[in-house]
């Protein structure tokens, strides 16, 4: 299960979040596990059922206006419903300000509190958004990202069948590399596969006989991709003699990545073909099929009503005959 220290969350999004640190120490004993958050409004008015503690909790409007409506005492009270859990961060938005008492209690249990000067629900959703990201399933893949055409493909095959060749084409063509040897490929909500570049390797090829390029520096901008949704595998093999490949696309096959199912496209190769074209019309034909559109099965229905078709005129010329 991955995990990671409030001093990780702060240092990562201290500018974009704007942290101020409302007690000293970032050390909290307690590890941020999941990337929902909680809200303890309804645990200072008395409801403790189901309270969130491995959550980070959140304190907005509703949380310090509740507890300045409370006598003294019964702010004590309800701090104590609060305090007798060990939670990894507490976060004030809207640069709030929260009772002495309540930072004083925090700092004896260990419990960091950070202050943001954003509004609640905006925070939350980019809170959400970035622990979303770091706990997402991840996964490495040997091969290549390549935006075409708006589809995400991603071309396998053993080492040395042409997969960095064909990229280099594509973005020749037009098209935008998004990652080359290895793409790192997370699943997001939704069953969305998010393929990213290797941090070290970026935006490189390695071309043989010419060596590692720059596609950022060659090619410019336009070139490059950070990431993309990985929508379809175009996997390359070496042509086989007697191998049956498939030749009218109604037999659909698929592959699976990180519990996600894709399609998945064979492409053999062999000297002087032009997989870049064959690429392209896969990224092509696949948005044909998103708009309800299965080029295959139109044909074989058309097919399939000629042969009805025919099959009843026989008949009725065979009954004729009769």
């Amino acid at each position: 299960m991955n995990q990671i220290p409030v001093s990780r969350l702060f240092e990562d999004r201290k500018d974009a979040f704007e942290f101020e640190r409302m007690t000293d120490s970032l050390d909290s004993p307690v590890l941020i596990t999941v990337s929902d958050i909680n809200r303890p409004g309804l645990a200072m008015a008395g409801y403790l059922g189901n309270f969130l503690s491995e959550r980070i909790q959140v304190v907005g409007e509703t949380e310090v206006g509740l507890l300045a409506s409370f006598t003294p005492q019964e702010r004590e009270v309800a701090m104590d419903r609060i305090f007798q859990f060990q939670v990894p961060c507490i976060i004030v938005t809207k640069d709030l300000d929260l009772p002495a008492t309540f930072l004083a209690r925090a700092k004896e249990r260990q419990i960091p509190v950070l202050g943001t000067p954003m509004s609640t629900t905006p925070f939350i959703h980019e809170l959400t958004a970035y622990l979303d990201d770091i706990f997402a399933p991840t996964v490495n893949f040997h091969g290549s990202l390549v935006d075409v055409y708006g589809v995400g493909l991603l071309f396998t095959g053993k080492s040395g069948i042409g997969k960095s060749e064909i990229a280099l084409d594509l973005v020749e063509r037009g098209h935008r590399l998004v990652a080359d040897d290895v793409v790192l490929i997370k699943r997001r909500h939704e069953n969305v596969l998010i393929g990213s570049a290797n941090a070290l390797l970026g935006h490189h090829l390695e071309i043989r006989g010419v060596g590692i390029i720059d596609l950022h520096r060659v090619f410019g901008i336009r070139a490059i991709r950070f990431q993309k949704r990985v929508e379809v595998e175009v996997h390359l093999e070496e042509w086989v003699t007697g191998i049956d490949y498939e030749r009218t696309g109604l037999d659909s096959t698929t592959t699976t990545v990180l519990g996600v199912q894709i399609p998945l496209v064979t492409v053999p190769v062999f000297p002087g073909k032009n997989i870049t074209v064959i690429a392209e019309v896969i990224a092509l034909n696949y948005l044909v099929k998103a708009y309800g559109f299965d080029t295959a099965l139109e044909l074989d229905k058309k097919l399939s009503e000629i042969m009805m078709q025919n099959s009843r005129l026989k008949m009725l010329a065979r009954d004729d005959l009769e």
